[in-house]
């Protein structure tokens, strides 16, 4: 919202000393967020001055036209005599008022203005421009050309009000009154202790039955319609020069007189509202609900189809504008033909959730719907509309008809119970009952009562809803700067949960592993699965919407990690980093079988644990997860030798540092899910309460899968849940056993079928050796059919005993050994290869 100093003023007696920057750091102190202060014309130096245009002449024989001109400007060059002006533009004709910088005059930028000679003439000078004097978008092209009854020579700077400064505020979306001058005006004046001349204090006449027929259907979604008729209107009255101005500084664009008083007035009083030219609106005008598919085109002369629950406005023929966002093309005020002399104004109040989702369905945005979805004050309508009213009728000559419309559904005023020391409580500071009350009356609330005070929200502010909103509106009043700074008390020998000791340990084992951690949104688009090949019944297809998605096309909570990931992978290949190996952890979201409706936690204590575990219930399951990506080279080619390419192994040996860190034992074995090569994808388990579960996939994605999301040839991925290896892990360091003694090394080469994992073969092993195993290694593949058999393969493994106590015997080993291989010959049909 962009205040102008000067417009600020006429509601609030600032001291003339106080300069934008000080009421910047007022405003500022009292909660609102004033991101700059612009100096308007500040570097402009006159002599700056109205002239009119007595003769044109037309040059010849240059690439563009060129005009050399005589203008009267007065006594302001000393003389008296006409100035000559050399000038390309040629918007303006012999008799028009313009504005002029004679020589010695500066212009915005610091540009100085001199006599010089130019296409053949010489140019004393300027005749000047809206976008020369700063003034911004004023809808025309060209020069300035001012109305007729201009006084010629009048000094231009105080006439255009070039000079000022206009405070930009950054209004949050709760503070939907401070979109209006008057909403800024009140903070203004509590901050300094100053009264208010509030604009919205008008004499308007009550309803009757003679004004324009309004029909309401639906009183939810509009409870408040004002309508209010002027006939008579000049149809080539513009805008004043004072009213443009103000537009322009508030960052609007001049229009047409009808409709720059409707934009004045919501800047003004924060109620927007809507001219409809009364000839083109046909019968009562209603408020309802779109019919699915009806059609109307809006100003912007879009053909939009409508949605059921979008609130139009109607007449006869069907919907003419777009209840609170915007009006439609058939009614609107046509300024070029100039023909409206009969206008119906229209000020309303509109369901704030109703206007935000048709704007947003429509991704229309306007200032209407700006408010609207914000709050708007709802008493506030009638006065708008008389003070519309009143400047058509003052500035362009028309007469307020008698009928006053007014549609209203009864409401009673929200009142809030709250006790005198609440703010006390959830400040930490003693304000007393006596500063409370003030307060409170400053912002508009009624308040009575002593140690339990009610309090009647005044009707501009529709966030305050509960006493913690009254509690901040005295906090920030007294100041957040005055709020003592205190340490919190923290219970000693806490320190970090598990869960968190993990999430860094696992976070610092990834990065030493050459991994690099990358952070991605929470957010997934549902095809997603379908790219990933999951089945339709697929539990990781079970997502949660977000009600307000930042993205359309991302709506849900992730429910894996590898979506995001590999969409980092993806952009940073494209943007030619090629070797990559990326990890991430954090949490994923399952919808819960019940849906709960999570309670307001109080702000003036500690939540109690049932408190806790009640909104803890009310959200999704969070299990936290681990997952990395890998592309390209794993290792690089140097003068030390070759590299290699990242593959499955380098995948699943990442869940096995994972997994080491968590102290869980984990089992790899052959498996096929979602986006893995079925023939290079390793299912992850361990052993929860004595079963077998999975707890993740690691391998080689699909190549189906690569094509459809883009990603680099052979790309690699694992995603383990690591909620689920915490539970069966033990995060007790562990430190190495050292012993004293030798250790015996056997080498065994077992022969099984191929469909046996060498993951069964190994436990069989580890178990079958007793306590004096130390260690067990594959370090051998073997497949040959005409020296194995068909459909057999060679395992060989390197087997390391070692006694604590003893150095064991070369019989004592090979029997160790020999228990081994017999256990995996029962359990795997494992035979000795000769």
């Amino acid at each position: 919202m962009r205040v102008p100093l000067s417009w600020l003023r006429e509601y609030v007696d600032l001291p003339a000393t106080e300069t934008g920057r000080d009421v910047q750091a007022k405003l500022i102190s009292a909660g609102l967020e004033v991101e700059t202060v612009e100096q308007l014309g500040a570097d402009i130096k006159g002599p700056l001055v109205v002239g009119q245009v007595l003769t044109i002449e037309e040059l010849e024989g240059f690439k563009k036209p060129i005009r050399f001109c005589t203008v009267d400007v007065g006594q302001a060059n000393g003389t008296g005599e006409p100035q000559e002006i050399v000038c390309g533009a040629r918007n303006f004709t012999v008799g028009d008022k313009v504005v002029v910088v004679l020589p010695g005059g500066v212009l915005p930028g610091g540009f100085e203005i001199s006599a010089r000679k130019t296409y053949g003439k010489v140019s004393h000078g300027m005749i000047c421009s809206s976008d020369e004097l700063g003034m911004g978008d004023d809808g025309s092209q060209g020069i300035i050309v001012l109305p007729p009854e201009t006084e010629v020579g009048a000094d231009a700077i105080e006439l255009l009000e070039l000079v000022d400064e206009v405070l930009d505020i950054a209004v949050t979306a709760n503070r939907g009154d401070c979109l209006s001058i008057r909403g800024v005006a009140r903070e203004t004046a509590i901050a300094y202790g100053l009264p208010l001349r509030d604009p919205a204090l008008l004499d308007v006449p009550a309803a009757n039955d003679f004004g324009y027929p309004v029909r309401v259907d639906d009183p939810l979604g509009c409870d408040r319609f004002t309508a209010r008729t002027v006939s008579g209107l000049d149809p080539e009255a513009r805008s004043p020069i004072w009213l443009q101005r103000r537009l322009q500084k508030a960052g609007m664009r001049p229009i047409s007189l009808a409709v720059d008083v409707t934009n004045y007035v919501m800047l003004e009083l924060g109620q927007p509202l809507h001219a409809y030219d009364r000839a083109r609106v046909q019968g009562t005008i209603g408020v309802r609900r779109a019919k699915e598919g009806e059609e109307i085109t809006t100003l912007d002369g879009v053909k939009r189809t409508l949605h059921a629950e979008d609130l139009v406005i109607t007449d006869e023929r069907g919907p003419i504008g777009l209840a609170g966002v915007m009006g439609g093309a058939h009614t609107e005020i046509d300024d070029t033909e100039g023909t409206t002399t009969d206008v119906v104004i229209e000020a309303a109040h509109f369901d704030p959730v109703s206007v935000a989702r048709t704007a947003r369905r429509h991704k229309l945005t306007s200032e209407a719907a700006r408010r609207f979805e914000r709050g708007v004050d709802p008493q506030a309508a009638a006065a708008a509309a008389q003070r519309t009213v009143d400047l058509l009728v003052l500035l362009a000559g028309g007469t307020a008809d008698a009928g006053v419309t007014e549609v209203v559904t009864p409401s009673a005023p929200r009142t809030i119970t709250v006790p005198a020391d609440h703010p006390d409580k959830v400040a930490g500071v003693v304000y007393g009952r006596e500063t409370v009350v003030r307060r409170l009356q400053e912002i508009g609330c009624d308040v009575s009562g002593q140690d339990e005070l009610t309090v009647t929200v005044p009707s501009w502010r529709p966030d305050l809803a509960d006493p913690n909103d009254l509690a901040e509106e005295v906090i920030r009043l007294e100041g957040y700067e005055n709020l003592p700074s205190t340490l919190p008390r923290l219970p000693s020998g806490r320190g970090l949960t598990r869960r968190q000791r993990l999430h860094r340990r696992v976070g610092r084992a990834l990065a030493g592993a050459g991994y690099v951690e990358t952070p991605t949104y929470p957010f997934l688009a549902e095809k997603v699965f379908d790219q990933f090949g999951l089945d339709a019944d697929d539990p990781a297809r079970r997502v949660v919407r977000l009600v307000n998605p930042l993205s359309d096309e991302e709506p849900a909570l992730r429910t894996m990690l590898l979506p995001g990931l590999l969409g980092a992978l993806r952009r940073n290949d494209g943007r030619g980093s090629h070797d990559l190996a990326l990890f991430e952890t954090g949490l994923v979201f399952h919808p819960r079988e019940e849906q709960r409706t999570a309670a307001r936690l109080p702000v003036d204590r500690r939540p109690t644990d049932e408190e806790l575990a009640g909104l803890a219930a009310a959200l999704p399951e969070q299990p936290r997860h681990v997952a990395v990506v890998l592309a390209g080279a794993r290792e690089q080619t140097g003068w030390w030798g070759k590299g290699r390419p990242a593959d499955w192994a380098d995948a699943v040996e990442a869940a096995r540092i994972v997994a080491r860190e968590a102290g869980a034992g984990l089992t790899v074995r052959k498996g096929a899910y979602g986006p893995w090569h079925p023939g290079r994808c390793a299912e992850l388990t361990v052993v929860v309460d004595g079963t077998e579960q999975v707890v993740g996939h690691a391998g080689e994605l699909h190549p189906r899968v690569l094509k459809t999301l883009g990603l680099p040839a052979r790309t690699c991925a694992m995603e383990l849940n690591l909620d689920l290896l915490e539970r069966v892990g033990n995060d007790l360091p562990q430190a190495p056993g050292i012993s004293t003694f030798p250790v015996a090394t056997q080498d065994v080469a077992l022969v099984v079928d191929k469909a046996v994992p060498a993951a069964d073969v190994e436990a069989a092993l580890r178990e079958g050796a007793g306590e004096l195993l130390e260690s067990i290694r594959l370090f051998d593949l073997y497949e040959n059919a005409e020296q194995l058999g068909e459909g057999r393969k060679s395992l060989a493994y390197a087997l390391r005993f070692r006694a604590p106590d003893r150095t064991l015997t070369v019989d004592e080993a090979s029997a160790a050994r020999d228990a081994a291989v017999a256990l995996a010959a029962e359990r795997t049909g494992a035979v000795l290869r000769s």
